[in-house]
């Protein structure tokens, strides 16, 4: 299942404050990327997802797979620092991988909560002077964007790609997805470039949906698919790019993959060069 060219190292076991009784998103999502580390807990409910919808393993692996693409085009645009949101445990082809293949000295900041992602993150994350690593809840903006890892490699002079893949659908309403980000775009520089991408409802049969709630309701991160209506809002004050809002397998082109009764949406949009955002 995994399509990179090294295998995720084996985790010797959870850090200390690592909850093991609730699956949780970053490992569940890493069991269907084919990585190793995630726990029984984890593996059950991916199980129970993928009874219903078997398709789910691919709909991970071409999500992850436009991230890549994703990080190639901004690169190809003149992004090279980039912050990546709910970013999960380090796999195949992370961002800064993918961005130092082209630009050597391109700069990532990875942003997540879980504390796993905390322990991995350090250890593999490569040169200190290129990649860092924020413990953050991405729900608080000012504390990403103040923390002293994006302060030491993020110039806030220069456009920045702004990474939130497969991360608004763990943004529940009462936490006002589009307001929150807004509130990210506010902060970017001019000509900076944002990609988006979430599981929409449209298409999810009622046993997947019930799958879900089963699973991913008492967790720390719930999962909260909406139609691709709302998902479309969160670019709101952004200009997006060609082709839109579009199945993550057909961007930047259709027919990247076959189609899938389940799929993901996402887009890359622009901040305007005159302001970051019109507030």
């Amino acid at each position: 299942m995994s399509f990179g060219s090294h295998e995720p190292a084996a985790a010797p076991g959870p850090p200390h404050d690592v909850d093991v009784s609730r699956p949780s998103a970053a490992r569940v999502y890493d069991h269907m990327l084919g990585g190793k580390d995630n726990f029984e807990v984890d593996r059950e409910a991916a199980r129970k997802i993928l009874d219903v919808a078997p398709e789910m393993a691919d709909v991970a692996l071409e999500n992850r797979r436009w991230l890549v693409r994703v990080v190639q085009y901004m690169i190809r645009q003149g992004i090279a620092q980039f912050i990546d949101l709910g970013s999960g445990l380090p796999t195949q082809d992370n961002v800064h991988e993918v961005a130092q293949r082209e630009r050597p000295d391109a700069r990532v900041v990875y942003v997540d909560r879980d504390p796993m992602v905390l322990s991995h993150a350090r250890a593999l994350l490569g040169s200190p002077d290129l990649t860092a690593y924020v413990h953050a809840d991405i729900r608080d903006v000012a504390g990403v964007f103040e923390s002293p890892e994006v302060g030491r490699l993020i110039d806030p002079s220069r456009p920045v790609g702004l990474l939130a893949v497969a991360v608004f659908h763990f943004v529940a309403d009462e936490d006002d997805p589009a307001g929150l980000a807004r509130r990210y775009f506010e902060r970017l520089p001019g000509g900076s470039m944002v990609a988006i991408s979430a599981w929409p409802s449209d298409d999810l049969s009622e046993d997947l949906r019930q799958r879900v709630r089963e699973n991913f309701t008492n967790v720390p991160s719930p999962l909260h698919p909406r139609p691709r209506a709302k998902i479309a809002e969160l670019f709101d004050g952004l200009k997006i790019v060609e082709p839109g809002l579009v199945s993550v397998s057909d961007w930047p082109t259709p027919g990247q993959a076959p189609p899938s009764p389940v799929r993901t949406f996402g887009g890359v949009a622009r901040v305007p060069d005159t302001a970051a955002v019109d507030r």
